[in-house]
């Protein structure tokens, strides 16, 4: 799990990188919950995605949002961190010129910077959004969302609400092929305390339905 750095908009962006076998690897971003209440590239829902995803043989990079570990710059609400965001996808595709597809997963505040990038590059063709706080931030930018993809949550979430995370899934599901899988883990809270095997679980089976099974040589 190497280290890199990646020249951002304000500096340095500290990173972990895994590197997929396979010429033409798909490659996944992830991103990260909010700065300003703990969240880093280390959340343990983002660890447990990065590695689902590198088991089935992706190029696989997360990092740290500006002022974060040993990311440099500042807390920017949410208009830096976007930025930061789409400089850590430049440097995916520098180094996986030839990925077959590109995909990008985000948790809470990381998945509201998840679906702004996803309406701004094209080139993202699936997404993973875990617990988008919907109640929190203003997602009428996805008119019309540009992928399908899968939205996790826990069944006990204590910062969103279900109803808020329903209403965003039935307006992104009207839309003309374009299919939003929302699963809900019974039990699970916000952060999935205790029920990482689960979301973990529900990830797998959701990318095992949608991608094709991953090369012997890409399985460790």
């Amino acid at each position: 799990m190497p280290e890199v750095i990646i020249n951002g908009p304000e500096g340095r962006l500290e990173g972990r990188y895994q590197h997929g076998r396979r010429p033409d690897s798909p490659t996944a971003l992830m991103l990260h919950p909010h700065p300003q209440h703990g969240g880093t590239m280390n959340n343990k829902v983002i660890y447990s995605i990065y590695h689902a995803f590198a088991r089935r043989g992706f190029s696989v990079l997360r990092f740290n949002f500006r002022g974060v570990g040993r990311s440099q710059g500042r807390f920017d609400r949410g208009e830096g961190e976007l930025s930061d965001a789409a400089s850590a996808l430049d440097w995916l595709q520098i180094y996986n010129p030839n990925a077959s597809t590109c995909w990008i997963a985000g948790f809470s505040f990381g998945a509201w910077i998840g679906m702004q990038l996803l309406m701004r590059r094209p080139e993202i063709s699936g997404f993973i959004s875990v617990a988008p706080p919907a109640n929190l931030y203003d997602f009428s930018f996805l008119a019309p969302c540009p992928s399908s993809g899968l939205v996790l949550q826990g069944d006990a979430d204590e910062v969103v609400p279900h109803e808020s995370v329903a209403k965003l899934i039935h307006k992104l599901s009207n839309q003309r092929d374009i299919y939003i899988d929302y699963r809900r883990i019974p039990g699970a809270n916000h952060f999935f305390h205790d029920h990482l095997d689960e979301l973990t679980t529900e990830l797998e089976d959701y990318l095992e339905k949608v991608l094709e099974p991953p090369s012997a040589a890409a399985v460790r």
